[in-house]
């Protein structure tokens, strides 16, 4: 993974909001409420959209609501603020716009830009293109005195061209021809992608796209950016986007589009580990979580079913059945059954390993058990996992990314403080320094 640029690490949310609202008395009324975002409802990212979520006839009227609400509010705002503004790889005319609205918004007399810490470029082409905008910050900094680089450039993944792009990113970032460097985001937009790739579905359903956001992840990851996924357009389907964003944390994606205040607290508490460990189990079609009945694991659908006679056990899941000893049951359970380890869980085993490393061991077993329960029959369960430096280091993601968020997000304290306990936080804070 190449060295990051940025004081930030990571993004768990990029909310967007109208610029101008036609037919409002306030139109920045949308923008100027989003400003006003505390805690996890407050985005890490927010960006006042001047592009998509504003009507063309608006834009100019949205770039000048972006300079007045974020010289009132932008201060006091506890994320990084990040406008979207026009940009096409085909469109000389929208280009030429997208610079009279950075200049409009840069302008230090204004009193916005120095608390706008970048901008979002939609509809970026092949590198060539990501070379122009970037030109277009460097005049900007050069105009008003700031310094290159100052301004970060984070794009929108929505065509075959970009998506091929992020594969030249390595060779680019740094050249003295560029300032590329400055790049921040790489956020996918799957509705455009599906356009520019002529896809079609049954039902006109946009694709998932697992190739993009996998793509999109690597990108990042090699580049040293920081990748980010598309809007989730259901905001009613709660289950569906935690779903979407637990296959996207498998890729190293651990950023997502919000489209409502809804969605960014979820997509905020997302990626951070559970306030609580919980144990899995899979049942051949899913895997469930047990219901925790005083420390004994329980089971209580029907796709599972475990009997008793005499010391013999007959397992039944999904229909196929097995007849086992007690030691044959035990194994069966563990190769069914996995851990979901808690925030505290895993700052004991990083803290234990540290420990050990001290004194001059360089491996140790962590040991997980646990009481099931499935048709009233109870088995105790363990095994061990061997901890080493390989296993240490991939335990620090999410624990360097919850250190990130508390030293980033101080709104967001009492929150934490609440959901943890102070005790876990302040551990947390102090493992892997």
């Amino acid at each position: 993974m190449a060295e990051r640029k940025h004081d930030r690490e990571f993004v768990r949310t990029f909310f967007t909001s109208p610029t101008a609202v036609q037919g409002e008395e306030d139109s920045a009324k949308m923008i100027r409420s989003a400003s006003g975002l505390r805690g996890m409802q407050a985005p890490d990212v927010w960006v006042p959209d001047n592009e998509d979520a504003t009507a063309p006839s608006m834009r100019d009227e949205g770039a000048d609501n972006i300079v007045e609400v974020v010289a009132e509010n932008g201060a006091d705002f506890p994320g990084e603020i990040h406008p979207r503004i026009v940009w096409h790889r085909d469109s000389p005319a929208t280009r030429y716009q997208c610079l009279q609205h950075l200049l409009q918004i840069a302008d230090p007399e204004k009193g916005a830009i120095e608390h706008i810490d970048g901008f979002v470029i939609p509809e970026v082409g092949d590198i060539d293109d990501w070379k122009k905008a970037d030109e277009f910050f460097t005049i900007v900094e050069n105009e008003y005195g700031l310094d290159e680089g100052s301004l970060k450039m984070s794009v929108i993944i929505e065509s075959g061209q970009a998506e091929l792009a992020m594969g030249t990113l390595r060779e680019e970032m740094g050249k003295p021809t560029n300032n590329l460097e400055r790049l921040f985001l790489l956020v996918d937009g799957e509705v455009d992608y599906t356009k520019d790739m002529r896809a079609i579905t049954p039902t006109g359903a946009l694709p998932e796209w697992p190739e993009l956001r996998h793509n999109t992840s690597r990108g990042a990851s090699a580049a040293g950016l920081i990748a980010v996924d598309g809007p989730y357009d259901d905001i009613r389907d709660v289950e569906g986007y935690r779903e979407r964003m637990t296959d996207n944390q498998a890729k190293g994606m651990l950023g997502i589009w919000s489209l409502t205040p809804g969605q960014v607290v979820e997509a905020n508490k997302s990626p951070l580990p559970p306030q609580t460990g919980s144990w899995l189990l899979d049942t051949g079609t899913q895997q469930v979580e047990l219901t925790d009945e005083d420390g004994v694991q329980v089971y209580d659908g029907d796709r599972v079913s475990l009997e008793e006679d005499g010391g013999s056990y007959t397992l039944s899941v999904g229909g196929d059945e097995q007849t086992l000893d007690e030691d044959e049951l035990r194994e069966e359970l563990l190769d069914l059954t996995e851990y979901v380890p808690s925030m505290d869980d895993i700052v004991d085993s990083m803290e234990e390993f540290e420990a050990a490393r001290e004194g001059g061991t360089g491996a140790i077993a962590m040991e997980q058990s646990a009481t099931l329960r499935i048709d009233g029959v109870e088995i105790d369960v363990s095994n061990d996992r061997m901890w080493d430096e390989a296993t240490y280091q991939a335990a620090m993601t999410p624990i360097k990314l919850f250190q990130d968020v508390y030293e980033n997000r101080p709104d967001q304290h009492e929150d934490l403080a609440d959901l943890y306990s102070e005790d876990v936080v302040d551990r947390a804070m102090s493992v892997g320094q």
